[in-house]
C-alpha cells in the first residue's frame, strides 16, 4: 500500500468515517488486491423499477360542436373521469373558476385545452405567443393540465423547407417556456393538412423544438393517416410523451378518402398501442376523440363516447 494511501486511511479512521463505511467498500480501500470501486458492481447493473402503466382515459368535447355544457354532463355520465375543451370553451366560460367548479361537480379532470395552430407568420410571432399565453392562463385557473398546440397549417402550401420546420419548432419552445411559468405544459399535436402531418414532419418538429419544455401529444389516427406507426412513435418517444388522442380511422368516400371513427371501428392498432404504452411504462392520459364528418353524421356524442368505452374496456380489457 502506498504511503499516501497508509495515511489517508489513518486519517479517516482517525475521524471514526471508516466505521460507517459499507464492509465492501471498507474491504476495497484498505485490501491492495482490490480495485475500488469494489469488482462486484452487480446492484448498479439492476434496471430501475419505473413502476408499472397506468393509463387513465378521459373524453374530448369537440364532436358536441361547441356545446360543452352538454359535453361535460354526458362524457362524465358514461364514466369518463377526464375531459378535453376547445378554445372556444373561453368565451362559453368566461370564468376559469365556475368551469373548474362545474368540472368539479361532475367529477372530471380537466385534462387539456386545444389551444389552436401557431402558424409560420414571423410579423405576428408576438400575438401568436400572447393568445397562447392568455390560454394557458385559463387553463390554470380553471384547474387544467396540459395545452395542446397544433402546427401551421398546410392548407395554402404545398411543402416546408427545413428552415420552416426549425422555425416551427423554435415557436412552440418560446410558447411552451412562456406557458411553463404558469404551471402548464404543452404538447405538441400532430395532425393531417399541418406542416406536422408524416412522421418525417414530426421528427424535424420535434427535433427542432428544446424536449425540456415542448412534449410530444401523440394522435394515433392522425399519426397513422400521416404514413406513420404510433406503436413505433410510443417506443421512440416515451419519455417525452406528455398524453394522447386515441383515436381510430378509416378509408371513406370523403373529399380527404377517409374518416374518424369509433374506437375499433377503423385501422388503427390499439392493441400494438397499448402493449407499447406498457413497454414504455407510460403514466398518464389517453384522450378519446372523434371528430369530422362522424362527429356531425354518425351516432350521437354520447352513443359514440359509448362505443369506444365498450370497446376499450371489452375488448382491450382497460378500465375507463
Amino acid at each position: 500500500m502506498s504511503t499516501s494511501r497508509r495515511q489517508f486511511l489513518l486519517q479517516i479512521a482517525a475521524t471514526g468515517v471508516l466505521a460507517k463505511i459499507p464492509a465492501t467498500m471498507a474491504h476495497a480501500l484498505a485490501s491492495p488486491d482490490l480495485l475500488y470501486p469494489p469488482r462486484d458492481l452487480s446492484y448498479f447493473a439492476a434496471p430501475l423499477d419505473h413502476g408499472e402503466a397506468d393509463i387513465r382515459i378521459g373524453y374530448a368535447s369537440i364532436a358536441w360542436n361547441g356545446k360543452d355544457n352538454e359535453a361535460i354532463e354526458e362524457i362524465s355520465e358514461v364514466g369518463y373521469p377526464g375531459i378535453q375543451l376547445r378554445a372556444n370553451a373561453v368565451k362559453e366560460f368566461p370564468d376559469p373558476h365556475a368551469l373548474r367548479d362545474l368540472l368539479l361537480k361532475h367529477k372530471l379532470t380537466f385534462v387539456a385545452l386545444s389551444s389552436g395552430d401557431v402558424p409560420l407568420n414571423p410579423e405576428a410571432r408576438q400575438t401568436i405567443i400572447d393568445g397562447h399565453v392568455r390560454n394557458a392562463q385559463y387553463l390554470h385557473e380553471a384547474g387544467g393540465k396540459y395545452l395542446q398546440l397544433i402546427g401551421a397549417s398546410s392548407k395554402d402550401r404545398t411543402s416546408f423547407s427545413p428552415d420552416d420546420y426549425k422555425y416551427e419548432g423554435q415557436l412552440l419552445t418560446e410558447i411552451a417556456k412562456r406557458v411553463a411559468d404558469l404551471g402548464v405544459q404543452s404538447g405538441f399535436h400532430n395532425h393531417m393538412n399541418t406542416i406536422g402531418q408524416t412522421p418525417e414532419q414530426v421528427n424535424a418538429i420535434l427535433d427542432a423544438a428544446d424536449p425540456s419544455y415542448l412534449k410530444l401529444e401523440l394522435d394515433t389516427a392522425h399519426y397513422a393517416q400521416g404514413g406513420g406507426d404510433p406503436a413505433a412513435m410510443i417506443r421512440k418517444y416515451g419519455s417525452r410523451l406528455l398524453f394522447m388522442h386515441l383515436k381510430d380511422t378509416k378509408p371513406a368516400a370523403t373529399p380527404n378518402g377517409y374518416e374518424f371513427v369509433e374506437l375499433g371501428q377503423g385501422r388503427v392498432d390499439f392493441p400494438a398501442i397499448f402493449a407499447a404504452l406498457k413497454e414504455v411504462h407510460f403514466r398518464g392520459w389517453g384522450v378519446v376523440e372523434l371528430d369530422g364528418a362522424r362527429a356531425e353524421a354518425g351516432p350521437a356524442p354520447k352513443e359514440s363516447a359509448e362505443m369506444s368505452k365498450h370497446y376499450l374496456e371489452q375488448k382491450l380489457g382497460v378500465r375507463v
